[in-house]
């Protein structure tokens, strides 16, 4: 550590010029007052020159303070190190001046220089000058410093600050009349003169004394600038790109107990189940007869959720269950549902698809509630339903068990309100609670483009309140919310948590399933997004380049996406005796380079839901002899989902197996066709061409070649220019001379070959 002059001469009220001359005779190295000490010399000078009313007793205080540890061994005194003895301050003693007079302000006029003396005799103090005798240096004693005249800028006056000139510098004062001046690379002549106040031929001839030639435009390199900038008295700071200034330290917020923040939210409830099994009526029933009050006479919007109010506690419902998000959520491993209601028709029991939702809602921890559906059709049978529940390990509690089975008629709704009363039940044993004054976080549900609006967002907010006039950041995309609707379309000003809102105006659709937060503004939310794009991207980098990853997921991925490659599929066919045909085909097809994974095989047509299934596994869709349902293309050409249907099975295997041959790496094969030798070099205004005989094959204009000198390869390019005698030709066969130009190459030397050759793609084979 060291301290500059400056700022020990502010500290012991002495001019710059004054000690600099006084450090100078007693052996140290400064030329200005921005040169710096060693903090033993400048702790020693502050000692030294420090205002007391009784310089014996100062002189006391000194002799008694260690200045060298006893038990270390005392090496020699440095020039630049001060030592006092016991010796020293009894002289001081002796040389001591009366009390001095009361000290005036650092901008009195300097003191005359004194008159030399003997140095027991006392000297009467002056104003403006250290109370206390100064003491001898290494060299013996010394006399106080010889004052110079006032400078053209003296302590007490300000220097004006100028402003920014040309973009470059901002340029600052002291409190003791030190410039500090800050520029960005790249430095030049012209800007440092400026910024100095100096003339630029001024400031070349200094350049030229230090053995530096440079022009009023030229660049300085950093260190000769800051040299520069020293002997002029100025501190140049460099400020490099990227860089912004100097910030101060950031105070530590003590953390906040969010317990006693917490507050009760409604439950976020989803409803899953099998195709017809009364799923979208149930969602009808609940929304018609429970409108949140105030709203009924709205224009009702599709947001993907909705809230509806039961018993003066509200209840969050996800609609269109099995959707993307949930999906998305789940392979993201973010879990937003705190109710799950699983729905079985009372005549059909448990189906395919019910299993697949109770997989998934094991999966992600939820212990649902059973709503047996149907209850007053034709062949209704509730302990079929609960015999099927107790051989899937979820007995219904009235069997022993521990889940919650409501019977209900969802047309009629019948059971319905008792249902509600469960999810409120479960609801209040769960404890559902969260922080609403906090900024916002919350989920993504459903995102998609809309004509005149953009890209919106249907959101569930988690935690704190989401208001106009905040800016979430999601990923790569940012957004202000600058208007926010319900799924009636009524504006909405506050958001609490569990609520679902539509928010407009993304700078992109964001995904499904990604978590979203609330930052300072609009411009922290804008860099936040650019930095999580560009660490996206990097992230995929390194996946594709097969570099080492920076933890272990990463690691295990690369390895996995490097070293095989994997076709992923959902079949879909007309009935199971054919899907059953179409999964044992493929899975015959048999490959060391690509591996099929078959994701999901079902009966019926290709439903949004098989889209939205590909999309968060990353899967094609196989249709045999089955069509698509309404709205399911426009929602794959969103998702980038494939969709191929094939009336005739050995089509679609073939089809199958074309799409593992494209997941392959193309190989290259090259083919040489001629080669020619270099007899002579003839220049031209643009270059130089090689005068060569071709001596195998065929040179060809605008075919690839290499110039190849003792066995090593000097250029490879394409042919740039091919001519016989004067005429450009496409096309020279051996014995034939002809003048040889391959593009951007100029070196070539008598006895150098031309080998041309072709490059083919072969397709590769599993």
């Amino acid at each position: 550590m060291s301290v500059r002059i400056y700022q020990l001469s502010k500290k012991i009220g002495m001019e710059n010029n004054d000690l600099i001359e006084l450090l100078s005779q007693r052996g140290f190295q400064v030329k200005s007052a921005s040169s710096s000490i060693d903090n033993i010399s400048a702790d020693s000078i502050i000692e030294e020159f420090s205002k007391k009313t009784e310089p014996a007793a100062e002189a006391e205080k000194q002799a008694a303070a260690p200045l060298v540890e006893e038990k270390k061994p005392v090496a020699p005194p440095s020039p630049n190190v001060f030592v006092r003895s016991k010796k020293d301050v009894e002289q001081e003693k002796k040389a001591a001046a009366p009390p001095p007079v009361k000290a005036a302000p650092l901008a009195a006029p300097r003191t005359a220089p004194p008159v030399k003396s003997a140095p027991s005799v006392p000297r009467p103090a002056v104003a403006g000058t250290p109370s206390s005798a100064t003491p001898p240096s290494p060299s013996g004693p010394v006399s106080p410093p010889v004052p110079k005249p006032p400078s053209a800028s003296p302590a007490g006056v300000s220097i004006p600050s100028t402003k920014k000139t040309g973009g470059v510098a901002v340029a600052e004062e002291s409190g003791d009349g030190i410039r500090t001046i800050t520029l960005k690379p790249p430095i030049v002549v012209r800007d440092l003169a400026t910024e100095l106040g100096l003339k630029p031929f001024k400031l070349i001839s200094e350049l030229m004394e230090m053995g530096i030639f440079a022009s009023i435009n030229q660049s300085l390199e950093e260190d000769v600038a800051s040299k520069i900038a020293e002997k002029h008295s100025v501190i140049l700071e460099i400020r490099h790109r990227g860089e912004g200034p100097k910030q101060k330290k950031k105070k530590v917020v003590a953390e906040v107990d969010e317990s006693k923040l917490l507050e009760e939210r409604p439950a976020v409830v989803c409803i899953l189940g099998h195709v017809d099994h009364g799923k979208t009526s149930l969602l009808d029933y609940i929304r018609k007869a429970n409108v949140v009050s105030g709203e009924a006479g709205g224009i009702t919007q599709h947001i993907g959720a909705y809230q509806v109010e039961h018993k003066e506690k509200k209840i969050t419902f996800l609609d269109t269950p099995g959707h993307a998000a949930f999906n998305a959520m789940r392979a993201r491993g973010a879990d937003v549902t705190d109710v799950a209601i699983l729905i079985v028709a009372a005549d059909d029991g448990f189906m395919p698809q019910t299993d697949e939702a109770l997989k998934f809602l094991q999966e992600a921890g939820v212990q649902p509630i059973v709503a047996i559906n149907k209850i007053d059709t034709a062949g209704a049978n509730i302990d079929k339903v609960k015999q099927q529940m107790q051989e899937r390990g979820i007995a219904s509690e009235d069997w022993g068990g521990e889940i919650i089975t409501s019977p209900i008629s969802a047309l009629k709704g019948d059971g319905v309100e008792e249902l509600l009363e469960m999810i409120q039940l479960q609801a209040e044993i769960l404890e559902l609670k969260a922080n609403p004054k906090k900024a916002a976080e919350g989920i993504i549900i459903e995102a998609q483009m809309e004509v005149g609006r953009g890209p919106t967002a249907t959101v569930i907010v988690q935690s704190g309140t989401l208001k106009i006039g905040d800016s979430l950041v999601c990923g790569p995309t940012f957004t202000k919310v600058k208007a926010m609707f319900n799924e009636h379309g009524q504006q909405l000003k506050v958001a609490p948590p569990s609520t679902p809102v539509r928010v407009i105006g993304w700078s992109d659709t964001p995904d499904c399933g990604a978590t979203f937060v609330a930052v300072k503004n609009e411009k922290t939310a804008k860099r936040e997004a650019e930095e999580n794009r560009l660490k996206e991207r990097d992230e995929a980098q390194v996946v594709a380049e097969g570099q080492m990853p920076t933890s272990q997921e990463k690691l295990f991925a690369a390895i996995a996406k490097t070293q095989s490659k994997i076709l992923r599929l959902i079949i879909k066919g007309d009935v199971f005796g054919s899907v059953e045909a179409v999964v044992n085909s493929l899975e015959a097809i048999e490959s060391d380079k690509v591996s099929l994974e078959i994701i999901h095989a079902d009966v019926g047509a290709v439903s949004k839901s098989d889209v939205q299934k590909a999309s968060a596994g990353d899967a094609s869709i196989i249709g045999f002899n089955v069509k698509n349902e309404n709205g399911v293309m426009p929602l794959a050409k969103h998702h980038q989902v494939k969709i191929v249907h094939h009336p005739i099975i050995y089509e679609l295997i073939d089809q199958v197996r074309d799409d593992m041959v494209n997941l392959l790496d193309p190989e290259y094969r090259e083919n040489k066709i001629g080669a020619a030798e270099v007899r002579a070099v003839f220049p031209i205004s643009n270059g130089t061409v090689a005068g060569c005989l071709v001596t195998e094959g065929r040179v060809e204009h605008d075919a690839s070649a290499r110039v190849v000198r003792r066995n090593d390869v000097v250029f490879e390019g394409k042919i740039d220019t091919l001519r016989r005698v004067k005429d450009d030709v496409k096309e020279v066969r051996a014995g034939t001379e002809c003048g040889i130009r391959l593009k951007n190459c100029n070196d070539y030397k008598e006895g150098d070959t031309i080998e041309v050759f072709e490059v083919h793609e072969i397709r590769p084979s599993l």
